[in-house]
């Protein structure tokens, strides 16, 4: 039973719920159910099977029934229902930051706004700020969140659009096995943007009219937009549009390379082409009218003159330069990363237990990891006080002493509060292996006070890295204002390392920040912010952009070793 699907159902109909005006202990119930599924450590399909889901706090007969139709169908009818009784348009005002239930329930009580255009209308007549409880402050950040909601239209998360591309490609290998020579995910997913706005893939097969058929009667195809001799675009269940373009097989390495780039990435390989005598477009690299064989793209770059870009390069950001004089950086890999800092557990807001995260981590191969659960400021996420900490801490003193060949440090995600200071006395911060300090609160500070808000939290001794940086949720909010090479000249000068934090919704620091980090010589800290053992994976997120940002093994602090990480945590001090 997919349990993360369980409790976002569930987190959904008590949103639901308000936005109609339900009775708040109805709507309640509902959340706090989906908290107590989320942070439930047995078998979800044992307490169904046993009957014994009302054993669990905050899951009476209603609940159980409704985890039990879930356990059974995948559906809860009555999420459906309660979704099919609301607007469409409404749904969508959720997107917008700042815009509950209950603020969406007034503006429509009070000027039966259902959609995000009426919405955007009414903010520019001034008819918000005059409602009780709004003001033209809150008129104006609603407008805000419109146009960054506008901006990021018909946008996804990278982690769902790799999924749909790494299911669509298997199928297609499976299904194509004999035509199918060769198939590739090619455009932004494969240079490992944060946003993609469709999924692209590339095959070289002996029949595409086969191809073609077969991609657009796939499991999750919605619909077929457009069909051609080498391109068929469809529109999958979740939205996501997705585009196939086949070619012969010998035609397959300039098209994937072309469908790969950027556009001034492409128009730049075609300028340097011609510079060299030759023709370049997706078919082919021409010299006096005949097609240079190439065998794959690591051939053609070759025949320019050049040595191999990764695709995550392909920006014109110089990476051409660079791949002309043999100074391409030999990029980080996921096989180089030792351990994961930054995880969470039950004891604040994450979801699994502090023992089950250690065993995922050493699962996956890895040899240390450090726990880093909310500060006691964090109320509204669990945070630990003192007494929670010193539990915690004698709980990991006693899994260090049974374990070997791995170590468990005790970190902290700090809050930096708004003049800068950061959560806890000297007393309780000097006994932490190492201490992460992040923004969750005021966010709205200048950008001159935020910048200094957080070279405040830098130069504090007891710090060791900055978190999430910029504090950007993609496709929900935008990051607070924030001088981000002030804060790395900070880092670099208070010899503090900067988190690329790995969740798909973040994966800040920003990939184009990543070589002014490197250049300044900030150790970069590719961190999962796990909750659950799930997130441990988002790591591969956290890596890809590392990579668009041109970061090799040394740059990236926990590629050391348990022992080097723990060297370089007391030199912090």
């Amino acid at each position: 039973m997919d349990k993360d699907r369980l409790t976002e159902l569930l987190e959904s109909i008590g949103t639901l719920l308000e936005l109609k005006g339900e009775n708040p202990f109805k709507v309640r119930a509902y959340h706090n159910a989906a908290r107590a599924i989320g942070q439930y450590q047995g078998p979800l399909e044992k307490a169904v099977k046993e009957g014994s889901l009302s054993g669990i706090p905050g899951i009476g007969k209603g609940l159980s029934e409704r985890i039990e139709e879930f356990s059974e169908t995948g559906h809860i009818k009555y999420y459906d229902e309660l979704k099919d009784s609301i607007p469409a348009g409404m749904m969508e005002l959720l997107s917008i930051e700042g815009v509950g239930p209950k603020k969406i329930r007034a503006i429509y009580e009070k000027l039966r706004i259902k959609t995000v255009q009426d919405l955007e209308e009414a903010c520019r007549k001034n008819k918000i700020a005059p409602l009780d409880g709004f003001g033209s402050k809150t008129q104006e950040n609603i407008l805000k969140g419109i146009q960054y909601l506008s901006s990021n239209r018909n946008k996804f998360l990278i982690s769902d659009a790799l999924q749909e591309a790494v299911r669509i490609q298997g199928l297609l290998k499976k299904k194509g096995k004999g035509n199918i020579k060769r198939i590739e995910i090619a455009g932004s997913l494969r240079r490992r943007k944060e946003l993609i706005g469709d999924i692209d893939i590339v095959a070289g097969a002996s029949d595409p009219e086969k191809v073609m058929d077969l991609f657009a009667s796939l499991e999750g195809v919605r619909d077929v937009i457009a069909r051609g001799g080498t391109k068929t675009s469809v529109r999958l269940d979740r939205g996501i549009n997705a585009d196939i373009r086949v070619v012969s097989d010998k035609e397959f390495p300039y098209a994937l390379h072309h469908f790969t780039g950027s556009k001034e990435h492409n128009t730049a390989m075609r300028s340097l082409a011609k510079a060299r005598n030759m023709k370049m477009n997706e078919y082919g690299l021409f010299r006096n009218g005949k097609n240079v064989r190439c065998k794959n793209e690591k051939d053609i770059f070759t025949a320019l003159g050049l040595s191999f870009i990764p695709p995550e390069l392909r920006e014109d950001r110089g990476e051409i330069e660079a791949a002309s004089t043999g100074k391409i950086p030999r990029l980080i890999e996921e096989k180089d990363i030792k351990g994961l800092l930054h995880v969470h557990t039950s004891y604040s807001d994450g979801s699994t237990a502090l023992e089950d995260m250690v065993t995922e981590t050493k699962k996956r191969g890895y040899s240390y990891i450090g726990i880093c659960d909310h500060s006691k400021s964090a109320y509204y996420a669990g945070g630990l006080n003192e007494d929670k900490l010193r539990k915690q801490w004698e709980e990991i003193d006693s899994l260090n002493a049974k374990a070997k060949n791995f170590r468990i440090f005790k970190g902290i995600e700090v809050d930096i509060f708004p003049d800068g200071n950061i959560d806890y006395d000297k007393g309780v911060l000097e006994k932490f292996d190492f201490v992460i300090a992040s923004i969750h609160t005021k966010f709205k500070m200048t950008k001159e006070d935020m910048t200094e808000r957080i070279i405040k939290a830098v130069k504090n001794p007891y710090t060791t890295m900055i978190g999430h940086l910029t504090g950007r949720l993609l496709l929900t909010r935008e990051g607070y204002e924030v001088d981000v090479e002030k804060i790395i000249e900070a880092c670099s000068s208070e010899g503090k390392s900067i988190e690329l934090n790995s969740h798909p919704q973040r994966l800040d620091l920003d990939w184009r920040f990543c070589k002014l980090a490197k250049e300044c010589g900030v150790p970069i800290s590719i961190n999962p912010d796990a909750h659950n053992a799930g997130g441990l994976d988002d790591i591969t997120y956290g890596v890809g952009t590392a990579r668009k940002g041109w970061l090799e093994k040394k740059d990236v602090l926990n590629t050391k070793t348990a022992g080097g990480i723990e060297r370089y945590f007391k030199k912090g001090k």
